[in-house]
């Protein structure tokens, strides 16, 4: 058994001696008289009081006044206990016999604390004049005479005199008939007392309320407008067991007074069911989802009954409803609870506490316990400290919450965090890919495939520099051309394939002789080369083409066939002159290399045109 359920089983246990009935009937040897102006005679009313249970059938039951009483009524004493009755059709007369002893007239108030009657009547006999009052919650309020939530009976007693007081009490439900003989000022003093405490108790609620209806608003969270719906049906319901209701809503309603206190009770059990489930996140599809179902369709289905069934009936179906929803809510909660859902354990606290306080308030109203005001300020306590509790469960609700939150969006952050590094490590190894293949295009684009060799755009974009730099830094800047003499005849001959290993062997042979850094080696057309050959002037640039020229044409290569094939290169050379810019200077060079061609191939030619500046 767990610990709560062991408490539970307790509390229950050290109920059960306050559950038998306060007094036994005693035979009334003659109603003493209580001296009114002795607070302790006072204190002790109910050591003076007489009552009578007429059953129906007896002459009492159908008595309407004193004098229709039999003289022979087996009056009994009260032995100084409560007279609380459970559900009964009985009318009970009660008899108070007082005395003022003192110097001067006085008035005093006989109260019953108990405002669930149907119907009250007051009389007053003896020594001065005879009144009749006739009242009950059956009874538009201001039948009452005073405006007070019990029922007050002025008793004004001169010096000397002696009154019999005599009530008639019936009521549909349980029969509560707590008296006690005040002095105003002990009257005034309860009642101070007593409003205080029931404008905390129903203030908080109140405020508990509105606080959850606004949380719900801003939030949408269902739970807050069931906790609010919840406040509000048991302030209501306490407001109406209370008297206040009665007093303050509907003091003409008489058909509505009993009607309304166990509507508000099946309000309240519907409201609870309601919260508990939004509260304890149960599932519908789930047994305890399915058990909180069938109960709110029970309350919704009571709720239409309390309408259409007598008070006497409802209320004891509504209580019976509500202890079991409060019970049912406690048994799931410890379920949840011991399934790791921690807020269900200020929860299962709460609705300890209100499922004890409940249960005495219960046993109270219906006749089973006595001292019904300590019983209703006990479920004050009960409700109070269920809605502390129940709140306070919300707020470890939405911190679980919180932290969870927390938790998912660390985790995603981090996730996030990760997932970002990953990207970024990836975009940067794309980067240098991209960057990779950039060059690798770029050496594509200014690079000739099949020699290695650099190809006519690079040249283009480099000769503007080097031109420049040359007039710049006035160093010679020399470009020779160098052309493959009856290539075609090779192309014709030994076919193409061998053709480009002819153009690589050129390309290798350029490559050799062109060493310096700055030199730049190009294959700017089929099998037509270039040198660009800065700070080198005409006799270096000659001898350069010369030694490439004596190199190709000592070197052969084995042709399909197995013969041995040979090719010559002519060049023709130019230097940049003073003013001239690249074009003139490509044509010249290639002016040049015509006449190499043209005087016989196999040599080079300078170019011996001047360039004239013809600015």
């Amino acid at each position: 058994m767990s610990p709560v359920l062991r408490l539970f089983a307790i509390l229950s246990l050290s109920l059960l001696p306050a559950i038998a009935l306060p007094y036994g009937p005693v035979p009334e040897a003659g109603c003493p008289i209580l001296e009114a102006t002795d607070p302790e005679s006072r204190q002790s009313l109910m050591h003076f009081v007489c009552f009578y249970s007429a059953a129906p059938g007896d002459p009492a039951h159908d008595a309407h006044s004193p004098d229709d009483l039999p003289e022979n009524l087996n009056w009994r004493l009260a032995s100084g206990h409560d007279l609380v009755f459970s559900h009964t059709k009985s009318v009970y007369w009660v008899r108070l016999n007082v005395e003022n002893t003192g110097s001067r007239q006085a008035l005093w108030y006989l109260k019953l604390n108990y405002p669930l009657l149907d119907e009250v009547t007051f009389w007053q006999t003896g020594d001065g004049p005879n009144t009749h009052l006739v009242t009950g919650d059956q009874r538009p309020f201001d039948a009452r005479g005073i405006d007070y939530r019990y029922f007050l009976l002025p008793v004004t007693l001169a010096e000397g005199e002696t009154r019999s007081i005599t009530l008639r009490v019936r009521s549909s439900g349980a029969l509560n008939v707590p008296l006690t003989f005040e002095t105003p000022e002990e009257v005034i003093a309860k009642s101070n007392h007593l409003t205080l405490t029931h404008g905390l108790f129903y203030g908080a609620l109140l405020v508990f309320a509105v606080f959850n209806l606004l949380l719900f608003f801003s939030s949408g969270t269902a739970y807050y407008f069931y906790n609010a719906f919840y406040m509000a049906a048991m302030g209501l319901f306490m407001f109406a067991m209370g008297g206040f209701a009665n007093q303050y809503f509907w003091p003409d309603s008489t058909g509505f007074a009993n009607t309304s206190i166990p509507l508000s009770l099946a309000l309240c059990a519907l409201s609870m069911t309601l919260f508990g489930r939004s509260f304890l996140e149960v599932e519908r599809k789930t047994m305890a989802g399915t058990a909180m179902t069938a109960l709110a369709w029970f309350c919704i289905g009571f709720l239409a009954l309390t309408l259409l069934l007598p008070y006497s009936k409802t209320i004891l179906l509504n209580t019976v409803l509500a202890l079991s929803v409060i019970g049912s809510l406690f048994v799931i909660a410890v379920v949840r609870w011991r399934h790791g859902y921690q807020p269900a354990m200020w929860y299962v606290l709460a609705w300890l506490v209100m499922l004890l306080g409940g249960l005495i308030y219960a046993l109270a109203a219906f006749g089973y316990l006595a001292d019904f005001l300590a019983r209703e300020a006990l479920m004050q306590v009960a409700v109070g400290g269920q809605v502390v509790l129940l709140n306070y469960a919300m707020v470890q609700r939405w911190r679980l919450l919180n932290e969870k939150l927390l938790e998912v969006e660390h985790n995603a952050r981090t996730e996030l965090e990760f997932k970002v590094h990953e990207r970024t490590a990836q975009l940067r190894n794309t980067m240098r890919e991209l960057e990779k293949a950039n060059r690798q295009l770029a050496t594509l684009s200014l690079n000739d495939s099949l020699t290695g060799l650099h190809n006519r755009r690079h040249m283009d974009n480099i000769l503007p520099e080097l031109c420049a730099e040359a007039r710049r830094t006035r160093q010679p800047l020399t470009l020779a051309l160098v052309d493959a003499d009856h290539f075609k005849t090779v192309n014709d001959t030994w076919g193409h394939a061998f053709g480009d290993t002819f153009l690589q062997l050129i390309a290798d042979i350029l490559t050799r002789h062109v060493k310096r850094p700055r030199d730049v080696a190009v294959r700017f057309g089929g099998e037509e080369f270039a040198l660009l050959l800065p700070g080198t002037d005409i006799p270096g640039a000659r001898k350069v083409c010369e030694a490439i020229l004596h190199d190709i044409a000592t070197t052969s290569l084995t042709s399909p066939d197995g013969h041995a094939a040979k090719i010559t290169l002519s060049a023709g050379v130019a230097s940049l002159a003073h003013g001239e810019d690249r074009t003139s200077l490509f044509d010249r060079a290639d002016e040049a290399l015509y006449r190499a061609k043209s005087r016989g191939r196999n040599r080079v030619v300078v170019s011996d045109h001047s360039f004239v500046d013809k600015a």
